[in-house]
Formats: C-alpha cells, sequence, structure tokens
C-alpha cells in the first residue's frame, strides 16, 4: 500500500506543474515524475496486446520519439517491462544496455540519455501500458525514489482508468485513443505489406520494422514509402 505521505507529495507535485502549454492529467503525471526524481523526462505509452497504441502522456514532446523508438525497433526497457509485467531498471545503457538493447541503447545513448526506468502500469494480470523514467546521467534509483516510481505507475493507471470511465461504453476516451499522426500511415502501410506477401498483420509490422532496421531509417519514412507505393517490401528483399 502507498505511503499516504508519498501519495500527498505526487499529487501536490502534480497540482503544481507549470507548463508552456495545455497538459493532461497524464502529462502531469510525467513532469510531477521528473520534478520529484531529478529526470531528464518521463513518458507513459499505452500498449494492446504487444503494439503500441499511443503516448498517452508525456514530460516535453522529445520523450515521444524516445517511447516510440522503442516499438519501432522491438526492443528497449518500455517493452521488456510490458512483456514481463514487472520493471525493468537499467542503470547505465552504456554498460548492460548495450547488451540487452544493442540497437535502442545506441540510439538513446545518442539522443542523450543515459539511465532508465520502466514500471509497467497493470491491474492485477491486466496490462494497460508502461511508465518510462529517463535520466541523462548513470545511476540506479534510490529505495525512496524507487517507491515513487511505483507510486507514479499506480497513479498514472488510475488517472488512465478514470479517463476511461467518462467515456462512452465501447469507445476510448478521445486522450487514449489518440496516437501520432504517423502511426495511421504505420497501420496503413502494415495492411499494405500483409496484402502484398500474404502474410498476417503482425508478420506484416516485423517485415516493416526489419525494413526499417536494416536501412537505419526511421519507421514512419518507409511506411510512407509503402502507402505512396514508392516502396514494395518483396522487391526490397
Amino acid at each position: 500500500m502507498a505511503s499516504p505521505d508519498r501519495l500527498s507529495v505526487v499529487l501536490r507535485a502534480m497540482a503544481d506543474t507549470r507548463s508552456d502549454g495545455p497538459v493532461s492529467l497524464v502529462d502531469r503525471v510525467c513532469l510531477a515524475a521528473v520534478e520529484l526524481l531529478s529526470l531528464q523526462g518521463a513518458g507513459v505509452s499505452l500498449i494492446v496486446e504487444g503494439q503500441l497504441r499511443g503516448t498517452a502522456g508525456v514530460s516535453e514532446a522529445g520523450i515521444t520519439a524516445i517511447q516510440e523508438l522503442q516499438f519501432t525497433l522491438g526492443e528497449g526497457p518500455c517493452v521488456e517491462a510490458w512483456a514481463s509485467a514487472q520493471p525493468v531498471l537499467e542503470p547505465d545503457l552504456d554498460d548492460r544496455g548495450a547488451t540487452r538493447w544493442p540497437a535502442f541503447a545506441r540510439a538513446a545513448l545518442e539522443a542523450g540519455v543515459r539511465a532508465m526506468f520502466a514500471f509497467p502500469l497493470r491491474i492485477g494480470a491486466i496490462r494497460i501500458g508502461v511508465l518510462v523514467l529517463y535520466r541523462d546521467r548513470p545511476g540506479a534509483l534510490d529505495g525512496e525514489d524507487l517507491a515513487f516510481g511505483l507510486l507514479l505507475a499506480d497513479v498514472a493507471t488510475q488517472v488512465i482508468l478514470g479517463l476511461q470511465a467518462g467515456a462512452p461504453a465501447e469507445r476510448l476516451h478521445d486522450l487514449l485513443a489518440r496516437e501520432p499522426a504517423h502511426w495511421a500511415e504505420i497501420h496503413q502501410a502494415t495492411g499494405m505489406v500483409a496484402l502484398q506477401l500474404g502474410v498476417p498483420l503482425d508478420e506484416a509490422f516485423v517485415r516493416l520494422r526489419a525494413y526499417a532496421f536494416a536501412s537505419d531509417r526511421p519507421l514512419r519514412e518507409v511506411a510512407r514509402e509503402v502507402v505512396a507505393r514508392r516502396l514494395r517490401l518483396e522487391e526490397a528483399r
């Protein structure tokens, strides 16, 4: 059970957050995490059956790209935390991270990220996403910071559930249904690749992602080429 004192601190930090633009409640959880734990950034990803469905909240816009990159590459703390339903704590991406997630660790280090801590958002056995905390310096979370990380994940989960409770039946709340615009292109490209290769959608997405990685190009760029019919994966193999 969460300490009432810690919960009060988190709620106060959420209420006191300042931003240049409008922020959602999920953004406030991320902003509170950055303030309380001296982070570079924080983000909340919504995940359904292992697939990213959107970034529900971030402390700042640049974090979205790092969140998405893990699903583009199919590796990283966020992916592992969701799959294992357990926190994944990596104090130094330049050390073990380079062997656990070689492609992602290299890209994250280039973006200035040195440590990452991912906490699954779950209600019992049901997983709905991941809260990821980013630091620009190596180092493990101490006991108090870890307790706050777990509590922030619980708060993020309750905020998302609260938002969804206010949505019409059989429909996601607008915040939760929102995806970055380029994900529509990725979904469309996945369908086209599935038809081209005669494979299921999940395999088509893996092929699309593998091609992007092998050619060292962003997934969104490859998807755009497929949708524009300038690229057919079976011709590119």
